[in-house]
């Protein structure tokens, strides 16, 4: 498909906003900066606070570098991504808990309590003109206004939106069946596979759903012959 589109218009000719198909290498590349930004330093900053200091200053460090990353955004007139938005949201929710317990299973417990929010949040999400994933899409694919409202991108954000709120209910029940039937050495193993196999098999479903939408909607690149 053509970079611009042309429109006839009486005596001049019009040019449309053209359609964006990007690379396979540069929607890796915006997923990545997102994940960086919203999971990987956070989870690393938490890491070697915890090795150096403790868990309380870990969790502070981390929700620190959030809300430092959606002001920095703010500054430079760039919009907060939905992943960062979700990682603050779920961080403050555990950081409130720990905080006010004190107790090693509520620190375990928080993953749980995360997923029911964001399960939540993105259900509530459903009755609004932009469900969740509508929101995060530009984070792993850049998309025009134009290109977001077609009914069959629309049908997938919703059908994705929902997919992903059973998977966190998934998710906040094998954390609570876990943590209430094994000790936590077993716990940790063991719950890890699990959620490791339940997100990637959401994910594998996701790409492909997205990548059928994607590709009968002509918005993938196409490699010259």
């Amino acid at each position: 498909m053509a970079g611009v589109v042309a429109v006839a218009a009486t005596t001049s000719e019009v040019s449309a906003e053209p359609i964006q198909q990007p690379k396979v290498r540069e929607i890796l590349k915006h997923l990545a900066l997102s994940l960086l930004m919203a999971n990987v330093i956070p989870g690393l900053l938490f890491y070697l606070a915890l090795r150096i200091e403790s868990i309380w200053v870990a969790l502070i460090i981390a929700l620190v570098w959030c809300y430092g990353a959606i002001a920095w955004r703010f500054v430079t007139k760039r919009p907060p991504s939905g992943l960062l938005l979700i990682s603050v949201v779920g961080l403050t929710a555990k950081t409130i808990f720990a905080f006010a317990s004190g107790s090693t299973f509520i620190y375990f417990l928080q993953p749980a309590v995360n997923d029911a929010i964001v399960a939540s949040l993105f259900l509530l999400s459903l009755a609004t003109a932009r469900p969740i994933v509508a929101r995060l899409a530009t984070d792993f694919f850049p998309m025009s206004p134009e290109v977001a409202g077609r009914p069959r991108i629309q049908r997938l954000f919703w059908h994705l939106t929902v997919l992903w709120a059973v998977i966190c209910l998934t998710k906040c029940g094998v954390t609570l069946y876990l943590l209430e039937s094994m000790p936590p050495v077993q716990f940790v193993a063991i719950k890890s596979i699990l959620i490791l196999v339940v997100i990637v098999t959401g994910t594998a479903v996701t790409v492909e759903a997205a990548r059928r939408v994607a590709k009968s909607e002509g918005l993938l690149y196409k490699q010259p012959a």
